[in-house]
């Protein structure tokens, strides 16, 4: 096995490269590669440029980095380097997800709590991938979205027959991760009873179907979820405190994006990298908008962060984001009230670029988003990609 080439130091135009970890990437700067060690099927390419831009092939990225950029190249380059890790630069939230992993290592229950948006899945989803169950299923369930009356047949699963409308049997949700680990995102919602059942499964390793007369056993690992104080919810009656103690056997906490700035622009990369163009094209922030991100203290956390970017990418003309593209806060009108000078075309083609952004910013994927709007998602793309070709006139509108 060979060893990595150094890089040199010092590189001016990209400083803090030759500290960075490159190991499971091969690096090229400047045309001149430096391998890392052993075989490796991804290539970062970094060339000093007039312009910053970065283009995704496959499993090569190139980055072109201008005057002022070197930040934001390489928190590309890190997300290039980790795609299934969650995004992290500030030292809390390494520190954080260096004890996820080692948490995932072992079998014990983990309860995750912290403010909603705060990246809870992510953090559940490193500690499944850190444990031996990795090549087993992680099936997540949003308690919240559960209806009340079938939150038991849907968890434990049912037999024909148990009830009206039951017409073949179901193994539900717990059986369905056998071997794996389940996610119970916003546990606290589960009613007392579905709560007494859950305890069973982990005390006794069995699954008791609404409807069925034996158990089945079952191995599963589980991963609690909650915005809410569940110690509190015990205190209140609200929630088992026999329960609370089986799922907080290795408690991990998130914190608000406002007390780990340093992840913003690690986080910002991760999700734009995601978007790439079908020209390879990956968005490109502009010093301006990096500095505009970091100035907002995102109430909304992580989950505000990604409505963010997803709206600038309606808006921008190309690959750059730049701050006039960046609607901060999702309750200003999109539509400018110098908007209302506009002939009818105009102020009607904006009133649609506000729904859209919108119905993107508040749905969980686009299909979603254009079941909303009632249209279907090819033309929601269509739509999307006649607004990119209009971008520079529609920021000018709403800035």
């Amino acid at each position: 096995m060979s060893t990595p080439v150094p890089v040199p130091s010092p590189l001016p135009w990209i400083p803090g490269l030759a500290d960075w970890d490159r190991a499971d990437l091969e690096l090229v700067i400047c045309n001149q590669r430096f391998p890392g060690a052993g075989l490796k099927s991804r290539r970062l390419i970094l060339n000093k440029a007039a312009a910053g831009s970065a283009r995704l092939e496959g499993n090569t990225l190139q980055l072109d980095v201008a005057p002022g950029d070197a930040e934001w190249a390489l928190a590309l380059a890190a997300a290039f380097d980790a795609p299934n890790r969650p995004a992290a630069a500030d030292p809390s939230s390494r520190d954080l997800l260096a004890l996820a992993a080692r948490v995932g290592a072992s079998p014990t229950s983990v309860l995750i709590e912290g403010p909603t948006g705060t990246g809870k899945e992510g953090l559940a989803r490193l500690v499944h991938q850190s444990s031996s169950r990795r090549q087993a299923p992680l099936v997540a369930v949003n308690c919240a979205a559960l209806a009340e009356q079938m939150v038991e047949a849907t968890l434990f699963g049912h037999e024909r027959g148990a009830f009206t409308g039951a017409h073949a049997a179901s193994p539900g949700l717990i059986r369905s991760a056998d071997g794996g680990t389940l996610f119970l995102d916003e546990v606290a919602e589960l009613p007392l009873a579905a709560q007494a059942k859950l305890l069973r499964v982990l005390q006794e390793r069995e699954v008791l179907a609404v409807g069925a007369t034996r158990p089945v056993k079952v191995d599963v690992r589980l991963i609690a979820a909650g915005n809410r104080d569940l110690a509190a919810d015990v205190a209140a009656g609200r929630f088992r405190a026999d329960l609370y103690w089986r799922l907080a056997v290795f408690p991990l906490r998130t914190t608000p994006l406002a007390e780990r700035p340093a992840d913003i622009v690690a986080i910002a990369a991760h999700w734009l990298l995601g978007r790439a163009g079908g020209d390879g094209l990956v968005p490109w922030l502009t010093p301006c908008a990096r500095a505009r991100l970091a100035s907002h203290d995102w109430p909304g956390n992580v989950r505000e962060l990604g409505n963010v970017l997803d709206r600038a990418l309606v808006l921008c003309d190309g690959p750059d984001i730049s701050a006039r593209h960046l609607l901060i806060d999702a309750r200003a009108p999109a539509l400018a009230p110098s908007a209302t000078g506009l002939p009818l075309p105009g102020q009607m083609r904006l009133a649609e670029q506000e729904s859209i952004a919108r119905a993107l910013a508040t749905s969980a994927s686009r299909r979603d988003a254009a079941r909303r709007l009632g249209i279907s998602e090819r033309t929601l793309r269509y739509k999307l990609a006649a607004q990119r070709g209009n971008g520079r006139e529609a920021a000018n509108m709403v800035q």
